[in-house]
């Protein structure tokens, strides 16, 4: 196939998606010359940011610390929600109890004490803040009077969530003048030894040779290739369904290692959720994230036996949603049920709109019409409901201790009421993969490291596919400023390599 030679810039940025056109903003503001190549055509760009709820995890000093950051139509809320502190200390905590110790501490520490100042530079670059009033409450069945403590690691997204996300940066990207170019999948790097010197773009009908002064690698994991995901996440993994972009394939991912670069993180783990069991098989714009199913602390979580396989009420739903897709997908069929009664169904999140409910007047009917074990339904309702205690401290906005008695296991930590109160409303829910943790390893300044230990000259990724930051579990929010935080940082470190080398604008 012929090789034409194209065009060159100070900085490549491989993918369009948040971590990307940060990266891009990042690198123009330092007065290099940018191009953004983008794997999907023009109007399913935005990689898997634009399926996204847009939150962004950052330390802040409460809620008048945050109040500056957001939209005046953002703050609609901020006058019923309390919001605590979320001091890097507290960040760090989070991220090592989810991810159990074993995130690269420089990389974590990194992360956290810039995280606020990237907020507040998106701001300027036209992002729009609003907080996170309605994802996991329908803010209008919320009493008079009641305030709602937010969860103070997960209280901000971007206005109109991955979507508005995405509507903004490309706005910013425009406004620089940051050429992008569409249907333009990239196929290899161009390496000069152990130094890169740009990137090889497949057309449909030819190659084409794009140079650079340095190439910011930011085109996501490989969760959207189910022969990857066999390979390195274990049978199963290539039935599951895709949250995101279809174009995650990880094809970079695969390359970068191929030419020297040495992975780093978790290559077994996965941010992985509960999503409706009749979700599309892979992402779709027009639903974005709306099939998610997050309610599940106020519910009991049953398999198809009718048994319960995980502690519904564990900590706050952004602490253990990712993880919960994994124990659904180890269940028969990859699926499982979330049983409700009517003193809950009123907590549902408003995504729940998507799905199609069951509901019956009683358990037995309940288990027939869901096509699982009645038997074992009723038995597992019976002995959760002996084990429950007095519910008059049940408090749907906090944690608030009300946890299961002896004896039945697992325990439900929080949240423990009886399901007892007819008509019973369940939703069929199954795991739904989001982005992958296993990636390149880099070092604090986005430098792409080596197998031999050494930065790859001008290489540097942001992003999905990056590893070293997530174990096991995630916090909610944590990826996109991942992606955010260390696309500023690669964009500025890839100029300042690019420029100083001489590169050509």
């Amino acid at each position: 196939m012929e090789i034409e030679q194209g065009p060159r810039a100070d900085v490549v940025v491989i993918g369009a998606g948040n971590a990307a056109l940060v990266a891009a903003l990042s690198a123009k503001e330092q007065g290099a010359s940018v191009l953004v190549l983008e794997a999907a055509p023009r109007e399913q760009r935005g990689g898997n940011s634009r399926f996204s709820g847009g939150i962004f995890r950052f330390a802040h000093g409460g809620r008048d610390h945050i109040a500056p950051l957001l939209t005046e139509e953002g703050a609609t809320w901020l006058d019923r929600v309390t919001i605590e502190p979320y001091e890097p200390h507290r960040f760090r905590a989070d991220i090592d109890l989810v991810c159990q110790g074993q995130s690269d501490p420089d990389l974590i520490t990194t992360l956290i004490d810039t995280s606020y100042d990237t907020m507040a530079w998106m701001q300027g670059h036209g992002v729009r803040w609003e907080l996170v009033t309605d994802k996991l409450f329908d803010p209008k069945k919320i009493e008079p009077g009641v305030t709602y403590a937010m969860p103070p690691g997960g209280a901000v997204r971007a206005t109109n969530e991955g979507v508005g996300l995405m509507y903004d940066l490309f706005n910013a990207v425009e406004a620089q003048g940051i050429e992008v170019l569409y249907d333009a999948p990239a196929h290899e790097l161009l390496m000069d030894g152990a130094r890169c010197t740009g990137v090889r773009i497949r057309r449909p009908d030819r190659f084409v040779d794009v140079g650079a002064g340095a190439v910011v690698l930011a085109c996501g994991g490989f969760e959207s290739n189910p022969e990857l995901r066999l390979r390195y996440l274990g049978p199963g993994w290539d039935l599951v369904k895709v949250r995101g972009t279809r174009f995650n394939m990880g094809s970079m991912l695969m390359h970068a290692l191929a030419v020297g670069a040495a992975p780093g993180g978790h290559w077994g783990g996965a941010h992985a959720s509960p999503l409706d069991a009749h979700a599309p098989d892979v992402g779709e714009l027009s639903l974005t994230d709306r099939m998610s199913r997050y309610s599940y602390p106020y519910c009991l979580l049953v398999d198809r036996d009718g048994n319960r396989f995980v502690d519904e009420g564990e900590d706050e739903v952004w602490l253990t949603y990712a993880k919960t897709g994994w124990a659904i997908r180890a269940q028969k069929g990859a699926r499982a049920w979330q049983i409700f009664d009517q003193k809950t169904i009123n907590l549902l999140e408003p995504r729940y709109s998507t799905g199609t409910p069951v509901e019956a007047g009683s358990l037995e009917d309940l288990a027939n019409k869901l096509g699982i074990s009645a038997e074992g339904l009723q038995q597992t309702v019976a002995e959760f409901n002996a084990a429950c205690g007095p519910n008059d401290a049940f408090d749907p906005f906090h944690k608030d201790g009300l946890r299961s008695g002896a004896g039945i296991t697992p325990p439900k930590s929080n949240w423990a009421q009886p399901i007892d109160k007819a008509p019973y409303v369940a939703y069929a829910v199954t795991c739904g993969i989001t982005f992958t943790y296993g990636g390149l390893k880099i070092d604090t300044g986005a430098k792409v490291i080596s197998t031999v230990n050494a930065p790859l000259g001008g290489l540097y990724a942001t992003g999905e596919i990056a590893g070293g930051f997530f174990y096991h579990n995630y916090a909610a929010g944590s990826g996109l400023m991942r992606g955010a935080t260390f696309g500023r940082i690669a964009g500025r470190e890839a100029a300042a390599h690019a420029l100083g080398g001489g590169a050509a604008g």
